[in-house]
């Protein structure tokens, strides 16, 4: 047994699909009481605005990121977004337009979203767009060489990414649509973790399905675990078909209920949405706003 396959059997997170569900259910039972506007704005704060279309443009993002400074004038009373995220050639472009103070500039990057290309690329266009005004990077983990269990080469390449990333935050997609089982989850959450990456992601959102919650409360226990063994906190992004502000409130409350009150800031919570901010606004003023 390899160092990485021991990290995996050592831990104790719960595979049990039964289990997952069962103590999910339970976990929804609290939702009521984060249903309220103060959880909205939290939750506000935490997104990660997002735009990946195959027809995004320089006009298009400059638009996008000029709407997010827009924002901060029209309601001041409410947070602006945690995030602006887009392709890694559009980091200049978010560079230039973005006056928010506080909102970062994240793309996705390293052959996004299949990771399917050279790993010289894959460090190319991290460095690229972290020279550009990337201050944080989402990148996909090799879903090929976790599936053939080599896990050295995939730990060494994410490592790489981080190195590359420097200052930058990394988060890392599990695309847990193509992992499927919570033992698979459970493993790749902890390769990703003992590869230095500062946030754990569910999807693309692109090819496989997107988020769920019992993926999120594995995901989860497995950032709880590593906290206690190692004292490194790790962050919680969620992405893929979050859309309405009832489905953000569950995953605001699996963190709740899994990490504690300590994660459900940006700087350890996120997620990643194009719709959502509009639902969140709208939950706030009552009314159907499409402000983004």
């Amino acid at each position: 047994m390899n160092k990485y396959q021991q990290a995996i059997a050592q831990s104790a997170v719960t595979t049990d699909e039964g289990a997952i569900k069962d103590a999910v259910a339970r976990i929804l039972e609290k939702c009521g009481e984060n249903d309220t506007p103060e959880t909205y704005k939290k939750i506000l704060g935490s997104i990660d605005l997002t735009t990946l279309s195959t027809e995004d443009s320089e006009r298009s993002v400059t638009a996008f990121t000029r709407r997010v400074n827009d924002f901060e004038n029209e309601y001041p009373q409410y947070p602006h977004v945690a995030s602006i995220c887009t392709y890694s050639n559009f980091a200049e472009v978010v560079e230039a337009n973005l006056d928010v103070e506080g909102v970062s500039n994240c793309v996705v990057a390293a052959g996004f979203p299949s990771s399917q290309t050279f790993q010289a690329v894959k460090v190319a266009d991290v460095a690229m767009a972290v020279a550009s005004g990337a201050t944080e990077v989402d990148v996909v983990m090799n879903i090929g060489m976790f599936n053939d269990e080599n896990y050295e080469d995939l730990t060494d390449e994410l490592i790489e990414l981080r190195h590359t990333a420097k200052g930058a935050l990394l988060k890392v997609i599990l695309e847990t649509g193509a992992l499927r089982t919570p033992e698979r989850i459970r493993a790749a959450s902890i390769l990703a973790m003992y590869s230095e990456a500062d946030f754990i992601k569910t999807s693309t959102g692109k090819i496989y399905e997107g988020a769920s919650l019992e993926a999120a409360y594995v995901m989860c226990q497995c950032i709880r675990e590593y906290h206690r063994n190692t004292g490194r906190k790790v962050g919680f992004k969620a992405a893929g078909g979050i859309r309405t502000t009832a489905e953000a409130v569950a995953y605001y409350t699996v963190v709740k209920e899994v990490l504690g009150e300590e994660w459900l800031t940006p700087e350890f919570f996120r997620i990643g949405a194009s719709s959502l901010a509009n639902a969140i606004v709208s939950s706030l003023e009552g009314s159907e706003v499409k402000f983004f």
